[in-house]
């Protein structure tokens, strides 16, 4: 026997006598890896900020040391951490603390709510958020100006719509911005008026906002570390361990900057600056000396294409069925589309759009695919954020380019109360295509839009699942044949949104050699009736190996 393979051997033996290396954390329970190698296991094993192993208990609990960390989540669902592909996370922390119309159902209610929250504000303390949703006051007209002024005699007020397509501005904030009777209609956007007087009524919609916007003072940097602090919080409770922050203000990077050197910071980002400041996000690449890493990324950027179905600023081909006059918004310039996305993949950059239209959806796909052929192959990786409203074609070209469809099933559990009557039956049948678009082989990614939709990716999940609408009438799905199953959802909010954040290859799955982010449930979502899945809780969030929630009693 020749010395070499005698040292084999050797080595091979006192591998099979030494006890498997003590891990910091095992978890036990009926685990979803999302690993289509091993789908399900018993165990896992976790140490430092990465999974050790993978399996069944009893060879996961040769693992246990005596500082060994033991969670055991019995017969309920462990699975990775759910990453959000959609937010406006700093503008959620806000929110945390704002007036909250998303639930008032009539105009009284809408009025008295914001009456009792400004009564706590300080005279000219500006009073934001809102995601109030006309659409909960059947056959009431728009708010108006005129509904607020007398009870926020002493405070600007700007409080969007729930798709932050639209918003309502009382007097005060109106001044403030310079929005008179004179002023000039707002190219990408409108300035609702009076039908008599011409007069502005509060009512802005998409591109028109942007002059109340500029007048409201910039926050401290004090402030954004406290809404920060606040969403993160809140998001480990809903087992949101990962997030892509789009449309995000420079402010939201320099508090994750803050966080992560104060050793706060618990949530993985993927920034997306605006679309026409690329530039500057090219510039900031390169001086960060490359695009990050798994805690803070600077991917990219995010522009529009239209505006909502909700404030009727969709872009169509058709008109509206229920306003003729109008087939929606284009809220960019075609020609700034191109020039904007042109030069950003030419830096590098990874380019995510807002498309809720059919026209919509269909114009920024001929801009990648222009662009594609033109700069050459790449790995890319172009998004479309919403990708609502798609035509049959369309769904095809999203599977065929690969492009992510970057989809919030949550939003259509309200949408489908009142959809149809804008845009008329056949137009609809292909509304948040799901089961399409994964027949297709595309890549779907799942997120919420918060503050648009709550942050919580069951909630999204059993929308996904079962479809069903907010007002009950639908209790067999809107559009039933775009379900999707659980698994096929999980899929979507864990490694398809690491996917579309080029992070497939280290988080996304329970898998050895993949970061250590995790949630466990209170119980298997693959085992209980569909609806019941909204009744689910999170038990606990680990983000790399740390547990930072945990519910009380767990």
């Amino acid at each position: 026997m020749n010395s070499y393979f005698a040292s084999l051997v050797l080595a091979l033996l006192l591998t099979g006598c030494t006890r498997a290396p003590s891990a910091d954390m095992v978890i036990f329970g009926r685990i979803w890896t999302g690993d289509p190698q091993l789908p399900w296991a018993q165990a896992v094993a976790i140490t430092g900020d990465s999974i050790l192993a993978v399996g069944d208990s009893a060879t996961i609990a040769t693992y246990i040391g005596k500082n060994t960390r033991r969670m055991d989540n019995g017969a309920a669902m462990v699975v990775p951490g759910f990453m959000d592909g959609h937010t406006h996370f700093l503008s959620g922390g806000y929110q945390l603390s704002s007036v909250d119309l998303r639930r008032t159902t009539s105009p009284a209610e809408f009025v008295s709510t914001l009456k009792a929250f400004a009564a706590e504000r300080k005279p000219g303390e500006w009073i934001l958020g809102g995601d109030w949703d006309h659409e909960r006051w059947p056959g009431a007209p728009l708010p108006t100006r005129d509904w607020i002024d007398s009870v926020t005699p002493n405070n600007p007020v700007f409080i969007s719509r729930l798709d932050g397509h639209m918003a309502l501005a009382n007097s005060a904030a109106l001044r403030a911005a310079g929005l008179t009777l004179q002023t000039p209609d707002i190219a990408g956007g409108t300035i609702v008026r009076d039908p008599r007087t011409h007069e502005p009524t509060g009512i802005l919609k998409d591109e028109a906002m942007g002059p109340v916007y500029a007048a409201v003072p910039e926050p401290s940097a004090e402030q954004d570390d406290a809404a920060l602090t606040r969403a993160m919080a809140f998001v480990a409770s809903k087992g949101v361990t990962a997030a892509a922050m789009v449309s995000s203000p420079w402010s939201e990077l320099a508090a994750l900057d803050r966080a992560r050197k104060g050793g706060r910071l618990t949530i993985r980002a993927t920034i997306f600056h605006p679309l026409e400041q690329w530039r500057a996000v090219a510039e900031s690449v390169k001086a960060r000396h490359g695009f990050g890493d798994d805690w803070i990324r600077l991917s990219g950027v995010k522009g529009y294409v239209d505006g909502s179905l909700g404030s009727g600023t969709a872009l169509f081909y058709e008109p509206y069925d229920d306003d003729p006059r109008t087939r929606g918004l284009l809220t960019t310039p075609e020609d700034s589309l191109r020039a904007w996305i042109g030069a950003s993949d030419s830096a590098g950059l990874q380019v995510a759009v807002h498309a809720i239209g059919q026209r919509a959806n269909g114009l920024i796909l001929d801009i990648y695919d222009s662009l594609a052929k033109a700069h050459g192959p790449r790995d890319r990786r172009f998004r479309i954020e919403h990708a609502q409203h798609l035509r049959p074609e369309d769904i095809d070209r999203i599977a065929a380019t690969g492009v992510i469809a970057s989809m919030q099933p949550a939003h259509l559990i309200d949408d489908g109360e009142w959809a149809q009557k804008r845009i008329g039956p056949d137009r609809i049948k292909t509304t948040y295509a799901f089961r399409s678009l994964i027949d297709r082989k595309a890549h779907l990614a799942f997120g919420s839009d918060w503050t648009v939709a709550p942050i919580d990716p069951l909630v999204g999940i059993y929308a996904a699942v079962t479809r069903r609408t907010r007002d009950n009438k639908n209790p067999e799905g809107w559009l039933p044949e775009q379900k999707i199953s659980v698994e096929e959802a999980l899929r979507s909010y864990t490694y398809e949104n690491a996917y579309g954040v080029f992070g497939e290859e280290h988080r996304g799955m329970i898998r050895p050699g993949y970061l250590a982010d995790l949630v466990l449930l209170d119980q298997d979502i693959t085992r209980i009736p569909p609806p019941q899945i909204m009744d689910v809780r999170v038990k606990a969030t680990i983000v790399g190996g740390k547990v930072i929630y945990q519910a009380e009693g767990q």
